[in-house]
């Protein structure tokens, strides 16, 4: 396994900003041997809205998590800390019930919040021993589950995002996993990555660049991903942008 966030070095009143969002950028996940897993969140500035953690859960199992909060700089990023902090403490109470979980991440957002103020989030546990996918998307871009034989399934059961209403209701969602498939999250900063021509490379450009890549590893793969979203957009990034994969051995 291999995590890496890559911001611009701050300056002045930054500063603590930017600590506190390293910190929560900081990530340990479990060694476990049927899942290599990787991310890489890179920021616009010293500070952004867009975040990715894996997370040790009981029971030899993998959490991910995934979000954007709208808007950009300072006030994005207050947004997104605000989401992390809530889940971390929300999936301590609520146990392996995702859907419990998010609800009570979304009160926690929407009550500290700004009006019209919110976040996408996905939120995954990947159990080993039974090699299913839990999951709740809230209302952030559909992951994907990419098959061995090129086939996918759109992680899209959930809700509406954190901090939009005070009382969304979220389902939780399942996927069977098997040896080879390839779960992939992102952020819309990748997808919406622009070449000179204003042609976004989409998810079909991010599922190619995935697949074909040839990565021995996860963290290969997230590489190759940016890279190939750099070589299309010419290196000019105009968002946020966050990769997540996990691979099943």
């Amino acid at each position: 396994m291999a995590t890496d966030a890559v911001v611009m070095e701050p300056a002045g009143e930054w500063v603590a900003a930017f600590e506190v969002q390293q910190r929560f950028l900081q990530h340990s996940g479990p060694n476990i041997d049927s899942l290599d897993y990787s991310g890489r969140c890179r920021q616009m500035s010293e500070v952004g809205g867009d975040f990715y953690n894996f997370v040790t859960i009981p029971g030899n199992r993998l959490g991910v998590a995934i979000g954007d909060a709208s808007g950009k700089g300072f006030a994005a990023a207050l947004m997104i800390s605000n989401v992390q902090s809530s889940l971390r403490t929300a999936t301590l109470f609520a146990g392996s019930d995702l859907a419990r979980a998010l609800q009570a991440v979304n009160r926690q957002v929407y009550g500290c919040s700004l009006a019209s103020r919110y976040a996408t989030l996905f939120y995954g546990v990947v159990d080993e021993a039974t090699r299913t996918l839990h999951y709740v998307n809230a209302g952030h871009n559909p992951p994907m589950v990419i098959r061995p034989d090129g086939s996918i399934v759109w992680l899209t059961t959930g809700g509406a995002p954190v901090g939009l209403f005070p009382d969304s209701v979220y389902e939780e969602g399942s996927v069977q996993l098997g040896s080879g498939d390839l779960i992939l999250a992102y952020t819309d900063g990748v997808v919406e990555s622009l070449n000179p021509t204003h042609r976004e490379w989409g998810t079909d450009g991010l599922r190619i660049a995935a697949t074909e890549s040839n990565a021995k590893s996860a963290d290969d793969m997230v590489k190759a991903i940016m890279q190939s979203m750099d070589r299309f957009s010419h290196a000019c990034q105009t968002d946020d942008a966050t990769v997540a994969v996990i691979r099943v051995n």
